[in-house]
């Protein structure tokens, strides 16, 4: 069952193109076809693998991440995408959300604060990115014996990062629907605890 692909001419025998990559069977082009996938995935390139990743990097975190290091990475999402989605969603969110992780500070703690101490409460989502390549190079150090590379400890600190990104979301989502500082203390006791 040999053809020609319709993108390079080049002759297709399995699924995909060996030349160009392209999917050798094609279909018509629908409004559905544009919906489920165009649209969603051209977007966002959010496909089953999201979903995936997430579930695994709170079920089986080392394992997931050993096997995107060790090179098993199809199921996987990107991680510097997920990242950048999980930021975006906290940055949309953030608006409606009418709780500060300040707030659980005692006012005399608030006036005694340094600039720094202020800019690290104000922005902890980019202290949490910034100190990825850093926590990199100290566990890159610390953990030798492993034979990892600075790159696969990037890896490895940017998939903690996102749980920890994961989690604040969830925070955020419940603090437009709840204001009450019990409530929200009591949700951060569980995730600590989780």
């Amino acid at each position: 069952m040999s053809s020609d692909c319709l993108n390079c001419t080049a002759p297709v025998t399995q699924n995909f193109c060996p030349n160009c990559g392209q999917k050798s069977s094609t279909h018509r082009y629908s409004i559905k076809h544009f919906l489920a996938h165009d649209f969603v995935h051209g977007i966002w390139h959010v496909d089953k693998g999201i979903l995936f990743t997430l579930k695994a990097l709170f079920t089986r975190p080392g394992h997931s991440v050993r096997e995107f290091i060790q090179g098993k990475r199809v199921p996987y999402f990107s991680f510097v995408t997920l990242i950048l989605l999980i930021l975006t969603a906290s940055g949309l969110i953030a608006p409606y959300s009418h709780f500060n992780m300040s707030d659980l500070m005692p006012e005399g703690g608030k006036a005694a604060m340094s600039s720094t101490e202020k800019f690290i409460s104000e922005h902890p989502k980019l202290i949490l990115i910034v100190t990825i390549p850093i926590y990199s190079l100290l566990s890159f150090l610390w953990f030798r014996k492993a034979k990892l590379n600075y790159s696969e400890h990037l890896v490895l600190n940017s998939n903690r990062v996102i749980v920890e990104l994961i989690m604040g979301l969830l925070i955020s989502v419940v603090t437009i629907f709840y204001t009450d500082t019990k409530v929200i203390v009591f949700l951060l006791m569980v995730l600590v605890w989780f």
